[in-house]
């Protein structure tokens, strides 16, 4: 029973209690009062009557006259005359059993009054005695209506009571649930702040919870900013900030063996001449003017999401971007944005040599970087500021145009030619934890299942995500009901659906009331949930009640802004592959690791590694307490 039904319970009986006990105590005393001046007048009546006798020589004839008399007036229940020996000479008797109150009423208050009594004298000798009770029918009729009446009084009373009672209960019901919903959301991993309630004790609770509260965010703050701190020293150069080589390295293979790569550019930036620049300089120069290069390469970087700057040793510098379809454009801007930070330290010469390339999905890293050093290679060649672009080609007949593009997809969602792969999550004890499973579109009917690399980037031009992503989800839903062995499904949805409350909307009601839902894990990347970070707190808020998991995946890149999640409610992180690449001889990244997974478990929240290659890392997750992993060298035991 709630604390509230209690309360209500509590107030009911004592009001009840209350109520019966001022009835009792009310008609006790009004029963009282009656039975006294019914017995005061049956004494007087007696008296007057005796007097009155005794006045007038009475006889037996007289007295019978007079007691008749008396007791037809219907005031008085019974007249008697008896003389010295006891002998009645005259009595009347009252039959009537009509009482003007219920007969329950009668027996429960039943009215005793004191018969009066009297001598009566004939000159100087006794005649006799008479007895007179008067009437009770008046009293009880009296009785019953105060009875009535006091009930309805105490009925009124009980009534305002009970209103006050509500208002008052409602005043505090109000406070008490916002420091429930506080306490319900610290267990959903939620740090919020309630107002402070009026009422004195609810007050101090709601203090307290807040106090409690502020020092979680400030714990959570500062482990959040000593682990990017350790992050920083693992995987940025200590000189610029930017990304260190094994860092870019390791983001790099991510982005080309990624199942949703749609391919990107590779710029590679030297500051010309830097043992001769350094001679001249001296090392404090030319350590500004490296940072004043790093500076020019962030400041194109962060105009693209997903985008990366590195300095991959004393004089070359990298920026990748991933998805990107222009590379000449950016490569132009870049160009500028270095030499004119380097012109300040060399001016009238060579600053700056720049070599880029475009590749699709399917080139390997080595060939990559290969061709972009060609690049820079001949660029340097020249001696002169200067950049040289290039483009690497895979066999590939797909469409060109958006048209075509548009065409084929929504060819595929309306032919049904979806379907989605799967890719096993296990936990390091070696049990499944969920399967992750992009999607697949066929362009044709006896054509090859193509990538989610392959038509996303274009969906995401087109607008087409939220179909896409609502085709995902329901088929993902199909396979959880016709398999109820399987333990939990993945499907990763586009900060681009998230950003639309209508694309919202059709999830929740998808969701709604499938078997399935309780075993679904939805994700979205660390990157588009930060971009779009309202909307991604609106979608955690309207399937909290779902019952579905929610979590991040690629998490990491941007962990400067973890203090902003700490409100949602996740239920996992799926940790960027960039950390876990090498992890096995790795010591910063193993202290970022282990300090991000005791900072994650403290709030409830399942960590997983992604692109996990070789069984040495693998391994070392075990190290740094996580709780599962998936990539190449993850794989189901048969």
């Amino acid at each position: 029973m709630s604390m509230f039904r209690q309360l209500w319970l509590a107030i009911i009986v004592s009001t009840l209690m209350a109520l019966a006990g001022s009835l009792l105590v009310s008609m006790l005393s009004a029963r009282a009062y009656l039975q006294s001046q019914l017995s005061i007048k049956n004494t007087d009546n007696a008296t007057a009557l005796a007097l009155s006798l005794s006045q007038s020589n009475p006889d037996e004839v007289t007295v019978e006259l007079v007691v008749a008399s008396l007791f037809d007036g219907g005031h008085y229940e019974l007249v008697r005359v008896t003389n010295p020996q006891g002998k009645v000479i005259s009595e009347r008797v009252g039959t009537d059993e009509d009482l003007g109150a219920p007969a329950w009423f009668s027996q429960l208050l039943p009215i005793h009054a004191q018969a009066g009594r009297a001598q009566i004298s004939s000159g100087w000798k006794q005649f006799g005695t008479v007895t007179l009770v008067s009437q009770s029918r008046f009293a009880y009729v009296a009785l019953w209506q105060s009875a009535k009446e006091m009930v309805l009084a105490l009925a009124l009373a009980g009534l305002a009571g009970g209103v006050m009672s509500t208002l008052v209960l409602r005043r505090l019901r109000k406070p008490l649930n916002a420091v429930i919903d506080q306490a319900q959301a610290i267990t959903e991993r939620r740090f919020v702040t309630m107002e402070e309630p009026a009422v004195p004790e609810l007050k101090k609770l709601a203090q307290a919870m807040n106090i409690t509260v502020a020092r979680l965010k400030a714990m959570f703050d500062d482990e959040a900013k000593r682990l990017d701190g350790v992050r920083r020293e693992a995987n940025c150069d200590a000189l610029t900030g930017l990304a260190n080589r094994s860092n870019f390295m390791a983001r790099l293979r991510d982005t080309v063996q990624a199942e949703h790569s749609a391919g990107g550019a590779v710029f590679i930036a030297r500051v010309a001449n830097l043992a001769t620049v350094n001679q001249a300089l001296g090392r404090k120069d030319t350590d500004e003017l490296l940072r004043a290069f790093g500076s020019g390469l962030t400041a194109v970087s962060q105009q693209y999401p997903d985008a990366l700057a590195a300095r991959l040793n004393g004089a070359d510098f990298a920026m990748l971007v991933p998805e990107l379809a222009s590379v000449q454009d950016v490569a132009q801007q870049l160009f500028q944005s270095l030499t004119s930070e380097a012109s300040a330290y060399l001016p009238g010469r060579p600053s700056t040599w720049l070599g880029c390339g475009h590749f699709p999905p399917g080139v390997e890293v080595e060939t990559i970087l290969a061709q972009v050093d060609m690049a820079l290679a001949a660029v340097e060649a020249n001696g002169a500021s200067g950049m040289q672009v290039v483009s690497l080609h895979v066999a590939d007949d797909a469409p060109k145009s958006t048209e075509e593009w548009s065409k084929l997809i929504h060819r595929a969602l309306d032919q049904g030619w979806v379907r989605l792969v799967s890719f096993p999550v296990m936990s390091l004890e070696g049990t499944l934890v969920h399967r992750e499973c992009p999607l697949r579109l066929m362009f044709d009917e006896h054509g090859e299942w193509q990538p989610a690399g392959k038509f996303l980037p274009v969906a995401e031009r087109l607008k087409l995500t939220p179909q896409l992503d609502l085709a995902a989800v329901a088929l993902g839903l199909d396979e959880l009901e016709a398999k109820p062995q399987l333990t939990g499904l993945a499907i990763n949805l586009s900060a681009s659906s998230i950003y639309l409350p209508e694309f919202r909307a059709d999830l929740h009601t998808l969701l709604s009331d499938r078997p399935g839902t309780q075993r679904l894990w939805l994700e979205v990347a660390e990157s588009g949930a930060l971009a779009h970070f309202d909307s991604f707190k609106s979608l955690c808020n309207e399937l909290r009640g779902v019952g579905c998991k929610l979590g991040l995946e690629h998490f990491g890149r941007q962990f400067s802004e973890i203090g902003r999640l700490h409100d949602l409610g996740l239920d996992y992180l799926k940790v960027d592959g960039s950390f876990v690449r090498g992890l096995d001889g790795n010591a910063g990244n193993q202290a970022f690791l282990k300090g991000l997974s005791t900072i994650a478990h403290s709030i409830g929240l399942t960590v997983i590694a992604e692109g996990v290659t070789n069984a040495d890392d693998l391994k070392a997750l075990r190290l740094v307490d996580f709780d599962g992993a998936t990539g190449p060298a993850v794989s189901e035991p048969n």
